[in-house]
């Protein structure tokens, strides 16, 4: 399946993102097409769930991995080598490996020949006649044109500044920050193990640093980026730049002239250089002097570094040591990722020479865009022609979802740096004469409008602000139909992105829409909200396909005539028949439910649940609607329902039969239609006569829907009921359905489905209260959030004030009135010099606010902190009481570095990298000069690799099920389809490598597990970034398997490093601050550092009391963990008092017979014992002085094997040996879980749209399930 023309603008051989850069030898796409199905599954569109749950032969995938080979490569001037190839590779990806190898990476312009036949870069290996094992390919010299020889000095730019961090600093070119390696001093190898002397163990340094000490006030910034050695960047040359000669006149360019290069070398030498069809030559050009000709000698050499390396002997010895060090890098820390990830502080850089980036920024063009063919992308031709590849097998799925995700990332990166330039007002308005706010443009083939209320669109739902969430509404909106991904109906490509307190809607265009009017272009829908509405069949065709993925009900409204049309989407949805004859629907603003504890509606009761808390609460928009996340666990929690509410009455039914009445007891009694005495149902013995209720349910469910009038009216008539009780749309089935217009202000319905209103309404405030009894009582809402939000809302109207000039200066007086505790900033007005005096009537307009544009620099702490409390009450409802940041960071327990980070990350503030000093009163905290950036907020569609997603979730099943090996077998699967679909850089792979390294570790093959969570760390790092909650949690599984690997001290850095990171991000009082210091504490007990190790492990005491109540099972755990402490320091009291209370809680919660109260139990009979005989030796001495007979007293360091289990305990891998009733009831359970998962699965039918579910670390799990909390062990 070679890729169609269709697929040739993500193909140029510039574009190295598509394959990721990968070092020689890595084929990324290992095994491309080579996954067959057994069997073609039957997808309904294309998106029907596997089920992971079904027997295994279902989905036996039979793999047949196309054995890789490997060819031989001649390449000039260096020995020929053995490169390892797979036949599904593209002749492409050998010309990437060259251009990455150290000995061939200054090669841009080759062929590749076999037998002197050319070989198509696009051709796949397998498709070339006589290419195999030890095949020779000659690496051959091509001619240049314009294109390859700026393709080469780029290349070559690259290459020299491959170890500069400054692009990952300033956010370009997917580049971002990794420190991992400052941490495992390079590689994880071997460094970091304990070398044995003699037989004592040497000593390794455990200091942790002052600051991150329990209890420390001291939260440094500069440790966020430690300086890496390697960034000391080695010189190679002082200038490269593209010689102000340039173009080549007409005579020259009929010499072969292409360009001009101007290089100074370290040694200080000026040359010319001229880039022409045989390569790069000296010539005799100089500043001020034009002479093309050839100079003497003049070096001509088809690469730039060869010739470099004749004329400056520095560079030759630099660019060397350069490259050797570039390829001992990780690939991880180099490939780029496939969106910008900026980062909120950087240190202060040196602004050097780059002719690239110089180019860059003045041509309206992105990067390779005018080597493509057609110059500017189509953006909506690629994004619907990606959607429109073939999806039958596996191979053509891969192939398309590659595609669709590369345009996708493409795309974003685009969107960004149009609206940045809109915004920053370098491009031209559609409608220039227009009022700056009603302005729309179109750059590259973008169209791009503001969020403001236009022409009054949003009057009814409240205005500007209401115009400010409809794009992410429409986001999601957008999100969700790519999700469902139904044939024929095609969405625009989106992104939102948020600069400088405006926000932007970037948005492919439909062809033909701008010569038109929208009147006559919408076939569906309403473009005045519910006014004039038309409907058309084809569309009602196509989205009744997604509604119930979706679970939107189709439903009639009322038009201005009073007539009736059919929907099947909210009225606002419109249908447009582009020019291309593609069906297109946008305004996806309501696709989800209203949440209706954000919006009073006249003459309507909410639930009691939420009366009770205020509830409803007038909100300044109408457009709150609920996340699909939470339509979803609704659903899930009807189905639960449903199934309980079926069973139930089955076994009334059968029990009435059997005029034994005995079974009811055990179901679960249905009080007005709720499920009472859930407990019952883990009591053994009861267990098979549920599962058995579930399993008939599920039959009769089955047997109805399929209509073959077998079924008895009486259990026709459970179905019905349940159906009835859950407010599902049938009444045969299970199936609930939402109707996104029924609270739509000015939407109208006909008389005839009053009924049904009234059960739509009904089931929009079950959900209401659902979300308000059920799902938020499990979130907490850190009071930081709610005031740095605040803080976002007010920086957002602030800054639409500034004009460029004064950014920096008002960002730094913002900062200060928020966050330092000096009472009275003054802001710098930029310099009066540059303020010209004759005030330009027509400048003024420019500015998007109509706000004065100094009115900023007038703003006061005590202004901003009671703004922030007035916004928190009027936008979260929330009471805060807070005069200033000091009293606030009392009050609420918060420290200012952690409002900082979020402030900025909120907003796209980078700061310099430096000591803040946030509570001196006597001068501000930052200057302007401390503000080096802002970067947009960018929010868009992440498309999915559905194949690889059902092996991911599929491995992941069948781990719980205790199938460890083929469990790792199927997440090896999904490792390589991720790859294959994303590139080598992506948050989903971060999970799969996880996973994968968890598994090794329980399968005890630690180095592999090492290798695996390595990559998982340095994937975070780069895609989530150094500080997010994830690489925190990353940092602390790599610690665990360095340590199970004897590198202690590695193990402890990275410990120490994680608990850095957490006291930056939230502090120390967390919960999960309690493992990560049992962690470090069990360590150091290990390396004998016994008083550091209790202030670490007395702290996690501490924190687990306070969050998980003094008789929890963690708590009696960490009581355990102090205890051993204290007996290997010989201090048996305080070891006892503490194992006594430990003892207790196991006593109170699991019984005196469990095994844990035995174990307790037995510990502190040894305890004592130790003790009496230390007091014994002790009244020796006193007694007999010297000459005591002294028995010796077994003072044991902690056995490594022994410090291990420990910390396997608290990171929630164990390897209990459970008893045979214990393994009884876990079968049970987890067939019991299947089932309920099945059911639910089977009712839906639709793709799981949440991102990858990610185990719980803290819950103790074993590798043959999770164990249900009430037999937990810890």
């Amino acid at each position: 399946h070679s890729p169609s023309l269709s697929l040739s603008p993500y193909l140029c051989p510039a574009d190295s993102a598509l394959f990721g850069e990968h070092p020689s030898g890595m084929a990324l796409m290992n095994g491309d097409g080579s996954y067959e199905h057994l069997k073609e599954e039957t997808r309904q569109n294309g998106h029907e769930e596997v089920d992971p749950g079904d027997d295994a032969n279902d989905q036996e995938v039979i793999v047949i991995q196309d054995t890789g080979f490997t060819v031989k490569i001649y390449a000039p001037g260096i020995e020929p080598f053995s490169l390892q190839v797979s036949p599904q590779e593209m002749v492409q990806e050998i010309h990437q490996v060259l251009m990455d190898r150290e000995d061939t990476c200054h090669r841009t312009c080759f062929s590749l020949q076999q037998d002197g036949n050319v070989l198509d870069n696009f051709a796949e290996l397998k498709t070339i006649e006589g290419l195999q094992e030890g095949s020779v390919l000659k690496v051959v010299e091509e001619p240049y044109t314009v294109r390859e020889a700026r393709i080469h000095v780029r290349h070559i730019r690259d290459l020299l500044k491959s170890l500069d961090p400054s692009d990952a600093f300033n956010g370009v070119d997917c580049n971002s920050l990794s420190f991992l390696s400052v941490f495992t001093e390079g590689d994880l190898g071997d460094s970091g193990k304990r070398k044995k002397k003699g037989t004592e163990m040497e000593q390794i340094d455990c200091t942790p640093p002052e600051h991150i000490l329990p209890g420390g006030k001291e939260r440094p910034l500069c440790a966020l980026q430690p300086q890496n050695r390697d960034w000391k960047p080695l010189q190679c040359l002082k200038v490269l730049t593209m010689s102000g000669w340039n173009p080549p006149p007409g005579n020259r360019k009929m010499h072969g002239d292409l360009m001009y290069l101007y290089i100074i070398t370290v040694e200080d030498r000026h040359v010319s250089i001229t880039a022409s069809t045989r390569g790069f030559y000296l010539n005799q050009s100089t500043a001020y002097n034009f002479n093309p000709k050839p100079a003497n000698p003049s070096f001509l050499s088809h690469s730039l570094v060869e010739l470099l390396n004749q004329i400056s002997p520095t560079f030759k010895r630099n660019f060397s040591a350069l490259q050797k060090k570039r390829v001992q890098r990780h690939p991880f820390e180099r490939i780029a990722t496939p969106f910008q990830v900026y980062s909120w502080t950087a240190p202060q850089a040196e602004h050097a020479m780059d002719c690239v980036r110089a180019e860059d920024a003045y041509t309206s063009r992105l990067g390779y865009e005018e080597h493509i063919p057609g110059q500017t992308r189509d953006w909506n031709e690629e994004l619907q022609t990606t959607r429109e590849l073939p999806r039958k097998n596996l191979p053509e799925r891969l192939l398309r979802e590659r595609a669709i995700f590369k345009v996708h990332s493409d795309f974003t990166a685009a969107a960004t740096r149009g609206a940045m330039a809109v915004i920053d007002g370098n491009v031209m308005a559609i409608n220039p004469s227009e009022e700056t706010k009603m302005q729309m443009f179109i750059w590259n083939n973008i169209f791009f409008s503001l969020g403001f209320d236009v022409r009054d669109h949003y009057k009814d739902f409240g205005g500007d602000v209401a115009a400010y969430v409809a794009p992410t509404n429409d986001l999601n909106g957008v999100r969700t139909y790519n999700a469902v991904d139904v044939e024929g109906l095609y969405t625009l490509g989106t992104v939102v992105v948020d600069y400088r307190g405006y926000r932007v809607t970037a948005q492919s265009i439909i062809p033909g829409i701008l010569e038109r009017e929208q009147e006559q272009s919408v076939i569906y829908g309403s473009i005045d909200f519910g006014k004039t509405i038309v409907s058309h069949p084809k569309y009602l065709e196509l989205l009744e396909k997604t509604s119930r993925p979706l679970k939107i009900q189709k439903h009639k409204v009322l038009n201005d005539k009073n007539e009736e049309v059919e929907l099947c989407s909210s009225v606002e949805c419109k249908g447009i028949i582009g020019n291309d004859g593609r069906h297109y629907i946008l305004d996806l603003l309501r696709t989800f439910p209203p949440d209706l504890n954000f919006l009073p509606v006249e003459g309507e009761e909410m639930p009691e649940e939420c009366k009770k808390m205020g509830f409803p609460k007038q909100h300044r928009h109408k457009l709150c609607c609920l996340r699909q996340e939470l339509v979803d666990a609704f659903v899930e929690h009807r189905y639960l329902l449903f199934m309980k509410l079926a069973a139930l009455q089955l076994m009334q039914q059968k029990a009435s039969k059997q005029e034994n009445l005995g079974v009811l007891e055990n179901g679960a009694s249905a009080e007005n239609g709720t499920v009472g005495s859930e407990k019952s149902e883990s009591d053994d013995g009861k267990i098979e006569e549920n599962v058995a209720g579930l399993d008939q349910v599920k039959e009769l469910a089955e047997t109805i829907a399929s209509d073959d009038g077998t079924v008895d009216p009486k259990s026709r008539e459970v179905i019905q009921n349940a159906c009835k009780a859950v407010g599902s749309i049938s009444d045969t089935s299970f199936d609930i359905r939402f109707n996104p217009d029924i609270f739509s202000p000015g939407v109208r319905f006909p008389e005839s489905s009053k009924e049904e209103m009234q059960d739509q309404k009904q089931l929009l405030k079950d959900a209401a209260a659902f979300l308000l009894s059920c799902q938020i009582p499990g979130l907490k809402i850190g009071i930081s959030e709610l005031i740095t939000r605040s803080a976002k809302h007010i920086f957002k109207t602030y800054l639409q004030g500034v004009e460029l000039s004064g950014l920096s200066a008002a960002i730094s007086h913002f900062l200060n009135c928020f966050l330092s505790s000096f009472l009275n900033p003054v802001a710098h007005l930029p310099a009066d010099e540059l303020v010209s005096k004759k005030k330009n009537k027509k400048r003024k307009n420019r500015n998007l606010g109509n706000a004065d544009n100094t009115a900023w620099a007038s703003m006061t702490p005590q202004e901003l902190w009671k703004n922030i409390c007035s916004e928190a009450k009027n936008y979260f409802d929330f009471h805060l009481e807070c005069e200033n940041i000091d009293q606030a960071a009392e009050v609420c327990n918060l420290q200012k570095i952690t409002l900082l980070r979020e402030i900025s990350l909120k907003t796209g503030i980078q700061i310099l990298l430096k000591e803040y000093n946030f509570d001196n009163r006597h001068k501000p905290t930052f200057t302007e000069e401390d503000i080096l950036n802002i970067f947009p907020v960018v929010k868009h569609v992440n498309p999915k690799a559905s194949d690889a997603f059902h092996f991911f979730q599929s491995g992941q099943a069948k781990v719980q099920q205790g199938f460890l090996k083929e469990g790792c077998e199927l997440i090896n699967e999904a490792l390589n389809l991720f790859n294959n679909v994303y590139g080598a850089m992506h948050v989903e792979i971060c999970a799969c490598l996880r996973l994968l390294a968890r598994l090794n570790y329980i399968m005890g093959d630690y180095s592999e597990a090492l290798s695996n969570q390595q990559k998982a760390v340095l994937m975070s790092e780069r895609v989530l970034g150094i500080e997010h909650p994830n690489t925190i949690q990353e940092y602390m599984h790599l610690a665990l398997y360095c340590f199970a690997n004897s590198q202690l001290s590695t193990a402890l850095n990275l410990l120490y490093r994680a608990r850095y990171l957490m006291l930056l991000v939230f502090g120390e009082d967390h919960p999960e601050m309690a493992l990560l210091d049992n962690n470090i504490g069990l360590v150091l007990h290990g390396v004998m550092e016994y008083d550091l190790s209790l202030r670490f492990l007395e702290n996690a005491l501490a924190i687990n009391s306070k969050y998980h109540g003094s008789k929890s099972l963690k708590v009696a755990l960490s009581h355990h963990l102090v205890a051993r402490v204290y007996e290997s320091k010989a201090e048996f009291r305080s070891a006892l008092q503490h194992e006594k209370e430990g003892y207790t809680i196991y006593k109170n919660q699991l019984g005196e017979h469990h095994e844990k109260t035995k174990e307790s139990s037995e510990y502190l009979k040894y305890l004592t014992q130790q003790a009496v005989a230390l007091q014994r030796t002790m009244n020796e001495i006193y007694k007999n002085g010297s000459n005591a007979n002294i028995m010796p007293l077994k003072f044991t360091a902690p056995s490594m094997a022994s410090v291990l289990e420990q910390l396997n305990i608290i990171n929630g891998i164990l390897f209990i040996p459970l008893s045979q009733k214990d393994l009884e009831n876990l079968k049970a359970e987890v067939q019991r879980r299947q089932q309920l998962q099945e059911a639910v699965k089977n009712s839906e039918q639709l793709e799981a749209e949440d991102a990858v579910s990610e185990e719980r670390e803290a819950e103790p799990s074993i590798p043959s399930a999770e164990v249900p909390p009430a037999q937990s062990s810890a």
